[in-house]
């Protein structure tokens, strides 16, 4: 990408530059931009580590999880959720205007 830029193309970039931003601010451009530039090397870095502490994890639970038919067996038992509760509204009517609900026996 840069390959076809050459010495006097960056004089020349360096010049607008210059213009445009002034001799005052060139240092605090370029403390921004090694900020930044910093900044985004720490992140790639840590993104990385928690990758390889992710991957060592899931390496020790599967080294370290009992087979399948070490489990115990636990039964299943299908429950009834509880009906949820009246709302205000529904305690401020009087009776009749009150829904019935099918579940009511």
């Amino acid at each position: 990408m840069f390959g076809s830029i050459g010495f006097t193309e960056l004089i020349l970039i360096l010049t607008i530059v210059l213009i445009i931003f002034g001799a005052g601010k060139l240092p605090q451009l370029g403390e921004g931009v090694g900020k930044a530039i910093k900044g985004f090397k720490k992140s790639i870095h840590e993104v990385e580590a928690m990758d390889a502490e992710a991957q060592e994890a899931a390496q020790n639970a599967a080294t370290e999880a009992p087979a399948p038919a070490q489990l115990p067996q636990q039964e299943s038992v299908a429950t009834a959720a509880p009906p949820p509760p009246p709302t205000v509204a529904a305690m401020d009517s009087p009776p009749s205007a009150q829904p019935v609900s099918a579940s009511k026996a």
